[in-house]
């Protein structure tokens, strides 16, 4: 379990076809405090460390985890947000997420409003449902909160701010049009719209 609160950024450094995809990524987290097997959330995907060392860790990337995501992800020299498991006890800073993707978006516009940038993402039909305005979304593993929403015949296009903290502490500075993103949508969306589904069934 994740709350989209970055708090590390990792350079993928190698890339290794075996059965699984072995992705080597550079990080600055103390190692010694990572075990075998723990789960770091790299750009919203919740991978799990088979391989460390003092300023590094591996992980395996299933071709079912890479047929999900966005196209691109794992390359060498991309920068990845990175975030270690919520323990309990932990700041709740951002909102539950699970590290899972649930669709693939693209940004169609990049642009600065004031300090910040406003970033629009489009979705598919299928996702457009579970996203609200002034509810949060992940996006390549970043908690953020949806400014605006429309929908059209192929899905809906919604609306971000990226704060200079948020884009000098992420990947988010990065994004331009065209970019594929990661997006899980809230958990309570999730739950919502089933809760919905087994109501109409009744």
């Amino acid at each position: 379990m994740f709350t989209g609160i970055v708090s590390d950024i990792g350079t993928i450094e190698s890339l290794d076809q075996r059965g699984d995809l072995r992705v080597k990524i550079s990080c600055g987290y103390a190692m010694d405090n990572v075990d075998l097997g723990a789960s770091i959330a790299c750009s919203g995907i919740c991978l799990t460390v088979v391989e460390k060392g003092p300023d590094w860790f591996a992980v395996d990337v299933s071709g079912e985890t890479i047929s999900c995501i966005a196209s691109g992800q794992f390359a060498a020299g991309r920068r990845l947000n990175l975030e270690r498991a919520l323990k309990v006890g932990d700041e709740l800073g951002g909102h539950i997420v699970t590290g899972h993707v649930d669709g693939v978006g693209e940004v169609v516009s990049a642009k600065p409003v004031g300090d910040s940038s406003e970033i629009i993402i489009r979705v598919s039909k299928d996702l457009a449902p579970f996203i609200a305005a002034k509810g949060s979304i992940t996006v390549d593993g970043v908690s953020l909160t949806v400014n605006a929403v429309s929908d059209d015949a192929d899905g809906a296009l919604f609306t971000l701010n990226i704060i200079p903290h948020t884009a000098q502490v992420t990947t988010l500075g990065e994004l331009k049009p065209g970019r594929a993103v990661n997006l899980e949508i809230d958990i309570l969306a999730r739950y919502l719209a089933r809760m919905e589904k087994v109501r109409s069934l009744g």
